[in-house]
Formats: C-alpha cells, sequence, structure tokens
C-alpha cells in the first residue's frame, strides 16, 4: 500500500510511523486508518519495536469535523461509522501487535488523538503536549478508546473530569497523573523518544509478552493473570533471548537479544 497520510520509516528496528496532515493537525479519517493498520502489519513482519507520532505541530487534533458539515442535514447521520469502518481497527492493531509501541506527542492529543495517544505502551509528551477530551464541546462522545484506557490509566473519577468538563490536561499533570511516561523538552522530544523505541527493540523476545500480559492485566482476575504469567513464563524460557540473558550473566557482559 502506498501512503498519503501517514508515513513510515524503518530505522535500527523501530517502525516510525507518523500521522502526516499537518494542514488539520493530523485530523484522523478512515483513509488514515486503513493506511496506518496497514503499517502496522507491516511492523509486525520487519521491526522489534513502533514509534507513533504526528508530523508538524500536533500528534492528533481529532476526527475531521470539517466532513462532517456535509452530513448535517441527513437525519441518520452516522459520525460513529469511520469507528467502525477503520479508526477503531487501528487502536486494536496497536494492542495486537507483538512488540513495545511508544507514542511520542507534540502539541494536541485531542479528541480520536487522546485515545490514540494513550494507546501507547510508552508514551512520551513535549513540555507543551496535552491531552483534550473535546467532545462535550460539540455534543459528541469520547472515542478513540478513550473511555476504556483514561479509565484504566487514571481512575474514573479523574476520566470523569477530564470527559465532562473538557478541560486540556497538560504534560506535567499527565505525568503526575500516570497518562504519560515521561516528558521532556519539546525540542528533545523526537530524539528521546527514538532513543527509547530503539532501546526496545533491542530487548528479548519476552517484551512484546509482557505487553500481552499488561494488557490482558487489565481485564482479567488475580487467578487468571498468575495463570497467565506461568504459560507466558515457560515461552520466554524456551526463547533464545533467554539464552542469551544467562551466558551474557555469567559472563559479566550485555547480552545481545535477537528478538526471538
Amino acid at each position: 500500500m502506498s501512503y498519503k497520510w501517514i508515513t513510515y520509516a524503518l530505522e535500527n528496528g523501530v517502525a516510525r510511523i507518523a500521522l502526516n496532515d499537518p494542514q488539520t493537525m493530523n485530523a484522523a479519517n478512515p483513509d488514515m486508518g486503513y493506511e496506518l493498520v496497514d503499517a502496522f502489519d507491516r511492523a509486525a513482519d520487519e521491526a522489534r519495536a513502533v514509534l507513533l507520532t504526528g508530523e508538524g505541530k500536533a500528534f492528533c487534533s481529532g476526527g475531521n469535523l470539517a466532513a462532517a458539515v456535509e452530513i448535517l442535514d441527513d437525519p441518520k447521520r452516522d459520525f460513529g461509522e469511520q469507528l467502525e469502518v477503520s479508526l477503531n481497527a487501528v487502536l486494536v492493531a496497536i494492542k495486537r501487535i507483538d512488540m513495545p509501541v511508544v507514542t511520542a506527542i507534540r502539541g494536541a492529543a485531542a479528541g480520536y488523538g487522546a485515545g490514540l495517544a494513550a494507546a501507547g505502551d510508552i508514551i512520551v509528551m513535549g513540555e507543551s503536549a496535552f491531552f483534550y477530551l473535546a467532545f462535550r464541546h460539540v455534543g459528541l462522545v469520547p472515542d478513540g478508546g478513550a473511555t476504556y484506557l483514561l479509565s484504566k490509566a487514571v481512575g474514573r473519577v479523574r476520566a470523569m473530569e477530564l470527559m465532562l468538563l473538557g478541560e486540556k490536561l497538560p504534560a506535567a499533570k499527565a505525568l503526575d497523573w500516570g497518562l504519560a511516561t515521561r516528558v521532556v523538552p519539546d525540542a528533545e522530544l523526537d530524539d528521546a523518544a527514538m532513543a527509547l523505541a530503539q532501546e526496545l527493540a533491542s530487548g528479548p523476545r519476552s517484551l512484546g509478552m509482557m505487553k500481552r500480559m499488561a494488557w490482558d492485566a487489565l481485564d482479567n482476575g488475580y487467578e487468571t493473570a498468575l495463570d497467565i504469567e506461568r504459560r507466558s513464563q515457560r515461552e520466554a524460557g524456551r526463547s533464545d533471548d533467554f539464552i542469551e540473558g544467562v551466558k551474557a550473566f555469567g559472563e559479566k557482559r550485555k547480552p545481545r537479544f535477537k528478538g526471538r
């Protein structure tokens, strides 16, 4: 697939995927969704970590409301259709890809973009970046998985504050609330996020298992989590990276993992 709405590049085991419609601050649309899903499928075959970001001044400004003007006179209009068609599939792809995903946020992560940013396994924000669930200001409800991801990350009460009041959540506060992994100076965002992604890409096969286990733990009970840990430990222990890790430990050197 050729890409119009995103860019894709592979560097040292990291697939850098960037939303690429700066004129709309990377507003999401169905075609962008198709391209993102294709890019994550591609990354699954050729990368060991993913860096998801946005070109220009913003990460993602949300759904493209300009397109909504054309359907306002239709009493059967369905603004949620674009979610079913492709945009929800992007979020599922991020969760299911068997490797860590770093989201690098500059400027606005608004509307659908807030959920997309929060779907990352590692979330890096520039100092001027912010989450913005602006849905109430246009009479819509949160999408992009935000109702689930934010409630899990910051708790129901804080999630309600973000959704019901529709106020911006600046990077420093997002870090304090546990919605960001790190906050860095704006000028350092790209390099800092890529360095983290490359560190993950050089890690063992078990990182993908850790990701899967953490996602599963959001919805499973304690005993189910124990069972998943047991089965995943067997899988990890049979990997080549485990053999390398033990040898490196005994030889007092840094391991050279291959991701298998």
